[in-house]
């Protein structure tokens, strides 16, 4: 696994030229980058959302593309049209932003849900279809997408069934004081993200994704990871818990995480880890919850910190 850390170390110190003390933050993004999932990224406005996507699109050699979601946007706009060519007498499919390798979306909360909805094939499928044929999209395929949970006007809540269709969901929170001076300094002549470039082929992605696939789980690791999920299902808060995408999250998220730390074996503190990223935004509270403003984050941080963690020799091969 030396190679997938050494990627992911390059990966995560480019972007630090650019994203000032949120090292978590950008571990997670390339977790989700080397487990083929998309991500969304929510905070507030003004804290590096945007910058943070069009940052790791930088530093890869991928095709990149940006749609900036407006209420009265189709979603024709997003997949693309099919248009008559009067010259072969055909319709020729003219693709639109999202045919390409690192898709940001962005505020994808200001669309309309029949607009949103346009995503939920290329997510899930990786394929669009337009007009009743079907097209593949470009492989790697990852959506970054932004969204700031604070203001409500002239937004529309992503439905359930988007988000779980999300590896992760991080923040980035506002930055220490130290930081944000260094921040200042950074930019008082022009943005780092200017001078960026890209330290990684799409060929070097393509093998540390297929690379991060190796890496073993043992039974105990993968029966910790369901029970996980399975307790915010059963959990007397909960309207609507996890479904098996998030078990799928623990597990494939874990590898990474273990690849990146160099290792070839799942640990519980890998999953333990990314619980909270991988299951808060597929956790619905129950209407008794809301009203005493218990949060979904504070349901899962409960499970995780109630569901005892496996022992054992995890690292053997069953």
């Amino acid at each position: 696994m030396s190679q997938v850390q050494a990627f992911a170390q390059l990966l995560i110190e480019n972007i630090e030229q650019v994203i000032v003390g949120k090292r978590e933050s950008v571990e997670l993004v390339v977790i989700a980058l080397l487990s083929r999932g998309h991500l969304l990224i929510e905070d507030v406005p003004g804290v590096g959302k945007t910058v943070l996507a069009r940052s790791l699109a930088r530093s890869l050699g991928c095709s990149f593309s940006r749609i900036q979601f407006t209420p009265d946007m189709l979603p024709s706009d997003v997949t693309g049209v099919s248009i008559f060519n009067q010259v072969s007498r055909e319709f020729e499919f003219r693709p639109g932003p999202v045919v390409a390798q690192v898709v940001l979306a962005d505020e994808i909360n200001r669309a309309t849900p029949k607009t949103q909805a346009a995503l939920l094939e290329a997510m899930e499928e990786r394929q669009i279809t337009v007009d009743g044929v079907t097209h593949p999209l470009p492989q790697p395929f990852l959506v970054l997408a932004t969204q700031n949970p604070i203001e409500y006007e002239g937004t529309f809540p992503l439905p359930e069934a988007q988000l779980d269709r999300f590896l992760l969901r991080v923040g980035l929170g506002y930055p220490a004081r130290e930081d944000e001076v260094e921040i200042l300094d950074r930019q008082q002549f022009r943005h780092p993200i200017e001078e960026l470039g890209p330290v990684a082929a799409v060929e070097d992605l393509v093998a540390a994704q297929e690379a991060v696939k190796s890496v073993h789980v043992s039974v105990a690791v993968k029966q910790y990871a369901v029970e996980m999920t399975r307790r915010t299902r059963q959990h007397p808060e909960v309207y609507l818990g996890a479904s098996p995408r998030g078990s799928l999250a623990l597990y494939r998220a874990g590898q990474a995480r273990a690849a990146m730390a160099g290792r070839q074996f799942v640990l519980p503190d890998d999953v333990k880890a990314l619980t909270l990223p991988a299951l808060a935004h597929r956790v619905i509270p129950g209407p008794a919850a809301r009203l005493r403003d218990v949060s979904a984050r504070d349901i899962v941080q409960e499970i995780v910190e109630k569901l005892a963690v496996p022992g054992g020799d995890l690292d053997r091969v069953q």
